[in-house]
C-alpha cells in the first residue's frame, strides 16, 4: 500500500468507500455531501472506484481531484461487480476504519458519523455498524423483492439484521480482509463477521431517491444466485471452527 495523505497532511484515520458505475452525474454532489459530514471530525480519504463506467465518470472523478486532496481513484478495466468494487476499495485503504455507500445518491452521507462512532464506541468485540434502513425509496417489486429475502436469509443465517443490503456499513479494515472474499459478499457481511466473533452494531438510516440515473447494481434480483449464495454462506458456518489458542515457543 503507498503512502496517501489527507488533505491537512496525516495519514487518514478513515477511509470512505464508494462504488460506481456509470454515475457521472452523483459524483460531484456525492463527494460534497461526503465532505460536509466528515470534515473537522475524522482525518479521512475518498476512494471511489469505477467498476469500467462507460460514461462520463472517470474524467468527473479525475476532475475533482485537483482541488480534493484527499480523494483517490481506482479503476476496473472492466465491470466486475460491486463486491469487487468494495474489496479493491478496501485493501487500497489506508485508514483502519472503512464505510462504505453506495454511489447513487440513495445513501444519505449524513449518517456516516453515526456508523463510525457506533463502530468506535464499541470497542474490538464489535467488527461492523450496519446501516439498516428506513423509508425504502426503491420500486415496488424491489422492496417486495428485498422484504422476501431478508427474511429468508435472516431464517436461514439468523445474523440479526433486517437490511442485509444496505450499503452504509462501517467496519475494522483487518476484520473484512479475514473474511472469506466471493461475488455477494457485501449482502452477506453481518453474518460473516458474526462468524469471525464479532458483535455487529445496528444503525437506522433514512433512505432517499438516488440523486441521477437509473440503477447499475441489484441485490438478490439473480434469484437463482442468489439462492447459491445464501447456501454457501450457510455452509461457510457451519464448517466454522473455533480459532485454535497459538503460542510460539522460542526456547
Amino acid at each position: 500500500m503507498s503512502d496517501h495523505l489527507t488533505s491537512s497532511g496525516t495519514t487518514p484515520a478513515v477511509s470512505i468507500v464508494v462504488p460506481v458505475r456509470n454515475e457521472a452525474d452523483n459524483v460531484a454532489p456525492l463527494i460534497a455531501e461526503i465532505a460536509a459530514a466528515l470534515d473537522g471530525r475524522w482525518a479521512y480519504e475518498i476512494i471511489y472506484v469505477d467498476d469500467g463506467s462507460t460514461d462520463a465518470t472517470p474524467q468527473r472523478i479525475a476532475a475533482l481531484r485537483q482541488s480534493n486532496a484527499n480523494l483517490r481513484q481506482i479503476r476496473h478495466a472492466a465491470s466486475s461487480g460491486q463486491s469487487a468494487a468494495v474489496r479493491s476499495g478496501v485493501r487500497a485503504a489506508q485508514g483502519g476504519i472503512v464505510a462504505t455507500l453506495d454511489g447513487d445518491g440513495q445513501n444519505n452521507p449524513a449518517f456516516l458519523p453515526n456508523l463510525i462512532t457506533a463502530l468506535e464506541q464499541g470497542g474490538a468485540r464489535v467488527g461492523l455498524a450496519a446501516g439498516q434502513r428506513l423509508g425504502r425509496k426503491d420500486t415496488g417489486f424491489k422492496k417486495i423483492q428485498s422484504r422476501i429475502a431478508n427474511k429468508v436469509r435472516d431464517a436461514i443465517l439468523r445474523d440479526g439484521t433486517r437490511d442485509s443490503g444496505c450499503g452504509l456499513k462501517a467496519f475494522r479494515r483487518e476484520v473484512y480482509l479475514s473474511l472469506p472474499y466471493f461475488d455477494g459478499l457485501h449482502r452477506f457481511m453481518p453474518a460473516l463477521v458474526r462468524r469471525e466473533g464479532f458483535d455487529i452494531a445496528f444503525v437506522d438510516v433514512t433512505d432517499r431517491p438516488r440523486l441521477s440515473g437509473v440503477s447499475n447494481y441489484g441485490f438478490f434480483d439473480r434469484l437463482w444466485i442468489g439462492i447459491m449464495d445464501l447456501v454457501g454462506v450457510w455452509w461457510l458456518i457451519r464448517r466454522k471452527k473455533s480459532t485454535p489458542v497459538a503460542t510460539e515457543i522460542a526456547s
